[in-house]
This record gives structure tokens, sequence and C-alpha cells, in this order.
């Protein structure tokens, strides 16, 4: 199931980039119109990193600092959180988990701008915010979420592209779908080499694609239960270097951006230092193990980068006698306060 979601999702893309357009115009006038003070993002897991991209992408291209909620200040600690000139956007495949839904009704409450990214447009969390905007990526049965996660970058995406009013990135948008088709062919197969037999990794971004590594660093210990952390390509001297050691694997994303060239650097230090890089870049990068597709701006890079390494991590898990649909421990939705 994993394998074929993670392949569906450019027709879920299209299908939710084919609805709402007059919905996204109207919450992009409101978004421009307001004067925040204070923008947060309320999710867990998968959305969370959905979330990150969604908050660079609103400070990269908008100047307003985002920063992610501690739930636990609403659902625990009751905390009087100032919440009148607040932007609020929750990002959820299910919209069902009371830590997630009560911060939004608490926010909308207290007279905030509450948006709801979430595929499940009847759930509670559609019902607390003011703008609930559907994810369209259908009913998603495997427990990694895959075109859900895509589909929660791209309504991200197009409230940023709204509310900035900006021509090239909306184009972008519709020309994605093919971008992502593109994107599911992508040979990753020396990946699957490298990391069928290995113990752990580290997953390397940076800006932008930083998202990518969390989300790309979840899968691998969810689906091949494969120990893995994410870090920035700017914080890894800083401590996590020093586990690198001979034939250390490296999984490092670097997309297009100014971001790339200090990520590009980096692979060849590790390579030097003796670790084995999977170096994912652009055709054009000529050091490159993994060739990263593209989208038509590289603000949208990112999503096409994940949807290459969704197909490869579901083959992974199988390649490590798994099952990525049957995770231990793990169940669809899960509900925490």
């Amino acid at each position: 199931m994993m394998l074929n979601e993670a392949l569906s999702a450019p027709d879920c893309v299209a299908q939710q980039l084919a609805h709402d357009a007059d919905r996204y115009a109207e919450l992009g006038r409101k978004l421009a119109s307001t004067p925040f003070s204070t923008a947060l993002t309320v999710a867990r897991g998968s959305s969370d990193h959905a979330s990150n991209y969604i908050a660079y992408l609103i400070m990269a291209r908008l100047g307003r600092v985002v920063a992610s909620l501690p739930m636990s200040l609403v659902t625990l600690h009751k905390s009087p959180l100032i919440t009148r000139d607040t932007l609020t956007i929750a990002v959820s495949q299910s919209g069902q988990s009371p830590d997630v839904v009560e911060p939004i009704r608490y926010f909308r409450d207290g007279g905030a701008t509450t948006v709801a990214l979430v595929n499940d447009i009847d759930s509670p969390l559609a019902q607390a915010a003011e703008w609930a905007m559907p994810l369209r990526a259908g009913k998603e049965q495997s427990v990694a979420a895959t075109k859900s996660f895509i589909t929660s970058l791209v309504a991200g995406a197009r409230m940023v592209a709204h509310w900035q009013n900006d021509p090239e990135l909306k184009a972008g948008l519709e020309a994605l779908p093919d971008a992502l088709r593109t994107a599911t062919q992508a040979d990753w197969s020396q990946a699957i080499d490298v990391l069928a037999p290995a113990r752990n990794i580290m997953v390397v971004g940076r800006g932008i694609s930083f998202p990518v590594a969390l989300e790309a660093s979840l899968k691998f210990k969810e689906t091949s239960a494969l120990q893995a952390e994410a870090f920035s390509g700017a914080e890894i001297k800083h401590g996590p270097m020093a586990l690198i050691d001979e034939g250390y694997p490296l999984l490092i994303f670097a997309t297009r951006g100014p971001t790339q060239a200090g990520l590009l650097a980096l692979a060849d230090e590790m390579r030097g230092r003796g670790a084995r890089v999977l170096l994912a870049a652009p055709d054009d990068v000529a050091q490159r193990d993994l060739t990263l597709p593209v989208a038509s701006t590289p603000d949208l890079d990112p999503i096409a980068a994940i949807q290459a390494f969704y197909v490869m991590a579901a083959q992974l898990s199988a390649a490590r006698g798994l099952d990525p649909d049957k995770p231990r421990h793990l169940s669809k939705v899960t509900k925490t306060n």
C-alpha cells in the first residue's frame, strides 16, 4: 500500500489543484490584509515536518517569523497564551488528535485566524478551524504517510502563493503533477544497495530541504527499522560528526538554492572522513550519487525530492525483509493529549 499510495501522489496533487481555487484566493486575501504579530504551526509527526516546510516558505517569502507550538502548553499546562493578532496553522491527515484540535479551538475562540490543512474534511480539526482546506489525498491506508504528506506540502505552498500573490509560484504548482510523475521514475537503487544491510544513517538537509531530511529520517525508522537521525548541514559539525567512522552512511538532500553549495562541500568533506555518502542532487551536479528530481521553481524542489525518496523507501523496506504497511507498534491514527 505504501508504494501504491506514494505512486498515486501526483494524481492526488492534480486533484487538489483542480479544486478550491477560489477558497485559496480568498484565504490569500485574508492573510495579506491581516497584520499578524505571531504565526504558529500545530502538528505532529510527518505533518510537523510539512509544517516546517510551510514555515520556511512563509519566513523566506513573507518575512513573518513562524514558530512551532508546543501543544502541551494548551492541552496540559492550560497556559494563558495571547491569541489576538495570531495566525495558527494546523496540518493533519486524520484531524483526530486532541492535541492538534484543542489548540486550534483555543486560538479560534480567542480571535486568532486559524487554518487547517487536513485530509479528512469532516474531522474535528476541520470543524474547529475557521479555514479548513482539504488536502484531497483520498483515504490513506498505509500507516506510513506518503500522499498525505506530499499534498500537505502542496496545500501549504498554495496558501503561500496566494498570500504573496506570486505568479511564478502559482505556475510552478500547476506544473507540479508532471514533475512528480517524473520523480516516481527516479532510479535510487544505489541507496537500496547501501542501506539494505545498514544499521544507522544520518540524513542531512539545510534550509528548505531540512524538512525533507526530517521526514526521510522518520520513514527510515518507521518502515525499515533503521536508526536514523536528521541534521541540518550547518549543525553536523557541532557534535554529530563524532559518530562518523569508516563506512557510516549519510544521505544528503542538496536541493537547489542558497544552501546547496554548502551541502555539496559537506558531502566532499564527509567522503574524505570515510563516510559512505549518498548525495542526492540535481543532474547538473557531477558528484551526485542519486539524481534529485526538480520542479519548475526551487522552492517546490523538496516536494519532488520526497516523491523520489518515498518510492525508494518502500523498496528498501522490502529489501530489509520488512512490510512497510505494518510497522511495529504503530497505527494509522495517533491520538495524544
